[in-house]
């Protein structure tokens, strides 16, 4: 059977790498499931001190895969919405993770690909990498990502981008806070490896309870943010089934332009 994830350890370094290239890293169940399953698996595991977090091939994540989305599009919307929840529970996971957390952004990152960038800790891109939250194109909005996106660039930039579905750039994704460091796709290994040579300095329960300080303290907090996850799970669902979020879908599944481009 296929995996979705490769993971490979160098010392107490985990990498865990998106691994569906053929679909540019995509999201669907299986790899939701995988990586909410590593992230377990590690953060119990005490020989692991750091999870690098990147995608195989020429993309981090571009978002919803095509055949995950098209059946979704058929599902109601309590199929919906627990799919939203799962997919929540990933991103919560992976934002209170007890570990330092660094997103290694090889290329392409989009929907639920940014989602992952704004729940690590650290995220180094290269400067080829590209950057949407493309979601009202398709009738819908980045509902369950939004919390940590929101804390990661601020309710200002959240509300162009969200709104527009704009596509930008590494270097306008470092403006305005979505990535700590943009470096040539060449030296992407190196300034990781820096990165991590810095965490390895710290001591692993003040790097925990730094963390924590950090998520009580700021705009994403705990394990209350997980009644908000389902309440957005909930909207994302809706939004699903709505008529609006029908046309969108369907059009991008059909490669035509939905209606209201047409009105």
């Amino acid at each position: 059977m296929a995996h979705a994830l490769e993971i490979t350890t160098i010392g107490k370094v985990v990498t865990v790498a998106i691994h569906r290239p053929d679909v540019h890293n995509a999201f669907d169940d299986t790899l939701v499931a995988e990586l909410t399953d590593a992230l377990t698996k590690f953060e119990r595991d005490a020989n692991v001190r750091a999870v690098v977090l990147t995608g195989t091939g020429s993309s981090f994540s571009a978002g919803a895969d095509l055949n995950w989305m098209r059946g979704m599009a058929k599902a109601g919307e309590s199929d919906n919405r627990i799919d939203a929840e799962r997919l929540a529970a990933l991103m919560h996971k992976l934002n209170v993770f007890p570990k330092p957390t660094i997103a290694r952004v090889n290329g392409a990152a989009y929907g639920g690909g940014v989602g992952l960038i704004a729940c690590c800790d650290i995220a180094i891109a290269a400067d080829t990498a590209k950057f949407g939250l493309t979601e009202v194109k398709l009738g819908l909005i980045p509902a369950v990502i939004s919390p940590y996106v929101i804390a990661a660039i601020g309710a200002r930039q959240a509300r162009r981008l969200f709104v527009t579905g704009e596509v930008f750039d590494a270097s306008e994704a470092l403006r305005i806070g979505l990535v700590h460091h943009v470096v040539a796709a060449n030296r992407l290994d190196d300034s990781t490896d820096g990165i991590l040579a810095w965490l390895a300095k710290g001591g692993p329960i003040a790097q925990h309870e730094a963390k924590q300080l950090v998520l009580r303290l700021g705009a994403v907090a705990h394990p209350d943010t997980l009644v908000a996850d389902r309440k957005l799970s909930a909207l994302i669902a809706r939004l699903r089934v709505s008529p609006e979020g029908q046309e969108g879908l369907s059009a991008f599944l059909d490669k035509r332009q939905p209606r209201w481009e047409l009105e």
